[in-house]
């Protein structure tokens, strides 16, 4: 094909492009893409402090090729020279975005709008980018809540997101690549983590399932929300449930927590549990009412912590709580999360991966599960910034428990 009937454009990147390995994964993605490239200004920064900055220029046979390579050098941090170019279309009806709607990453965002870069509002992934005027900040939106006429940012012009950097010095948490965590280790994460939630500034949020009553890990996460250190738990009806469960009568799945012996018709308590709760009209009237008197919900209860249990189609009961409504529970989930600076996901592996699909990528996540691959589902579908750690859930929680009251004894 003549050199004249190829289609280019030109992209652009700063930042730590050679450390963060940005660079030759933009190279590898042109390539194996089916198109080509030529350096056009390489400026390496002369420390490990200083960023670097490179322009492209991409070339492919057919424009829908182009802009398939174009698309993907945005999801990277790259950005077309094109930035004066911002297209915004108008929404076709409620609940439908233009054709060629731009659809976010977890990463930071901006727009080129009115001659300078604009940072993109509730980040998250898997939404377009809404701004109705000059005056307007952009801001994610989901295609159920556009409305008609909203303008709606597509295409790629004028579009740059902004990848955590991942140093190659940062140590915190390298050996969790492997798929399993020794004991040592565990103690290791254990430590980092109390050094962030003592340092912390924005909120801590647990998403827990209910593996963590089931593995002993109740008692501890309850001293911590009594201890002040969560401020919002999502969990799901089993994790109230099996809580109330071991509240009323120790068990847990009819199993006996303390000696891990079942019990004769014990599999029947948490159905008795949930019509106690009914009986008593909810969560809150049967801690106020003393029918419930420890466990995790009794401790977010008097503590007056915020709580959103969403209900699944497998749910028992559900008791009065529960968000039956998946997107009602969705949005309930995602205005407990704005402002999240640690998420701690428990052994809950579609909480742990709903909620991570809600995150912007530098809210620090850790994952915490006896299976290995629910870090793995959560990296594959976009969360690439949750840290794993394999471990048992009820020995992990009562490890960081432990430490952080004796942090606090000892300040």
């Amino acid at each position: 094909m003549a050199k004249s009937q190829r289609h280019t454009a030109s992209v652009s990147a700063t930042g730590h492009l050679v450390d963060s390995g940005m660079l030759s994964e933009a190279m590898d993605r042109i390539v194996r893409g089916g198109g080509t490239f030529r350096v056009h200004e390489f400026d390496l920064g002369r420390t490990n402090a200083d960023p670097s900055r490179a322009t492209l220029e991409v070339g492919a046979e057919s424009r829908r090729l182009l802009d398939e390579l174009l698309d993907r050098l945005v999801q990277l941090g790259f950005y077309t020279d094109a930035v004066k170019q911002l297209v915004v279309k108008r929404a076709p009806r409620d609940g439908a975005a233009p054709d060629g709607f731009y659809s976010t990453t977890n990463h930071a965002t901006e727009i080129y709008s009115n001659g300078r870069w604009r940072r993109v509002r509730h980040q998250r992934m898997d939404t377009t980018i809404v701004v109705n005027s000059d005056n307007d900040s952009p801001v994610c939106r989901k295609l159920r809540d556009l409305k008609r006429g909203e303008r709606v940012v597509c295409g790629h012009d004028g579009i740059r997101i902004l990848p955590e950097f991942k140093r190659r010095d940062r140590s915190d948490f390298g050996f969790m690549t492997t798929d399993v965590s020794s004991e040592k280790k565990v103690e290791w994460v254990v430590g980092r983590l109390c050094d962030w939630i003592t340092k912390r500034t924005g909120k801590l949020i647990v998403v827990a399932g209910p593996v963590v009553i089931h593995t002993g890990g109740g008692e501890p996460l309850a001293a911590m929300i009594r201890d002040g250190h969560v401020d919002v738990l999502l969990g799901g009806n089993a994790l109230a449930v099996h809580d109330v469960e071991r509240a009323l009568f120790g068990t847990s799945l009819g199993i006996d927590t303390a000696t891990g012996v079942a019990v004769e018709h014990g599999h029947q308590n948490h159905m008795r549990a949930i019509n106690a709760i009914c009986r008593a009209g909810n969560l809150r009237k049967a801690v106020q009412r003393g029918i419930i008197k420890d466990g995790v919900m009794h401790a977010l209860i008097s503590r007056h912590v915020p709580y959103v249990l969403a209900g699944s189609i497998r749910d028992d009961g559900p008791l009065p709580e529960v968000i039956s409504d998946a997107i009602a529970a969705q949005e309930a989930y995602a205005r407990h999360l704005r402002d999240a600076e640690i998420v701690l996901m428990l052994s809950s592996m579609l909480h742990s991966i709903a909620v991570g699909n809600m995150l912007p990528a530098w809210v620090k996540t850790v994952c915490v599960d006896i299976n290995a691959q629910v870090v793995t589902k959560l990296a594959d579908r976009g969360s690439h910034q949750a840290i794993g750690c394999v471990t048992d859930v009820g020995l992990f929680l009562h490890m960081l428990s432990d430490r952080l009251r004796n942090l606090k004894s000892t300040n």
